[in-house]
Parts: C-alpha cells; structure tokens; sequence
C-alpha cells in the first residue's frame, strides 16, 4: 500500500524533513516499534475516539496506555473507542490499524500526549504496516499544527 496519499501530499506541500524507514510487517505501533528496532517512547501511537460532539485523534506513545477516564476528564467529553467500520471510512488512504498521527490531513482534532513530544525523534505509521515515518520533534510539532497537548496516556 505504501504511504498515505493525503500524507505525501502534505510532505510535497510543506518543508518538513522526514525519512521512510521500512521494517517487517506489524498489526500495532508497539510492534511496529520493535520490527523497527526503536522504543516505543519514540512511536505515535493514534486512536480515534468518538461522541456525540465528534470524533477526535489522540496520539501517544505506542508504549503507553490511553487512560481514556482522564481523556474524557480532562476535555468534558463521554469519549469512547470508534468502530473498525468508522477507520476504514475516516482513514480511507491507509491501512486498518496503520493511522499516521496527523488528524489535520483528515479534518480532525487532535490531542497529543506531552510524552511523545518529549522525543528528540519521533516515528509514526505511514498508513501501512511496513513503513515508519521519521521526524525531528521540531517537524513533527508542524505536522500536528494546532493539536491540544497533554498527559492522559501512561507506561504500561
């Protein structure tokens, strides 16, 4: 499948630096990071949530857990998990499961967690399952634009 157009359009679009980095196939950030020999502090992990208000992109690091009770604290929503059948239609340009952590390209909000921006580099899903996109933390902050930071995600 390879890169998600709706991303390499917005690489062809804006200056940000970026590497492709191929690895064996994985079904989840957290292997994805081991099949690619990084930590998994270093690798967005991006969940799509849903309510009545929307739905929203939180990204984290593929080791961590989303505590989604201080999500919902934290932002005064009733979030819960979307359906498979949501991502396929949401994430039409990648695979299942392979959502790159930029809800902007997708007319989404985003919230990240401050964890992830605690990496000098940061890696994420390409929209496949065999390809990690590698970014300084500079780029990836303009990758994510105006997303909301902060903590609801843990080691674990």
């Amino acid at each position: 499948m390879g890169m998600a157009i709706s991303l390499q359009e917005f690489f062809e679009s804006h200056p940000l630096h970026y590497a492709i980095e191929t690895h064996d196939y994985s079904e989840s950030s957290q292997r994805s990071a081991a099949a690619a020999h990084r930590s998994g502090y270093k690798v967005a992990k991006s969940v799509l949530l849903k309510d009545d208000e929307g739905y929203l992109l939180a990204v984290s690091p593929a080791c961590y857990r989303l505590h989604l009770g201080e999500l919902r604290r934290a932002l005064d929503r009733n979030l819960g998990l979307a359906t498979e059948a949501e991502l396929a239609t949401m994430f039409g340009d990648c695979a299942l499961g392979a959502i790159p952590p930029a809800g902007v390209l997708y007319d989404l909000d985003t919230i990240v967690d401050e964890a992830l921006l605690e990496q000098d580099d940061i890696y994420f899903e390409a929209g496949d399952h065999e390809q990690l996109v590698h970014m300084k933390r500079a780029d990836f902050s303009k990758l994510l634009g105006d997303a909301r930071r902060g903590r609801f995600s843990h080691p674990g």
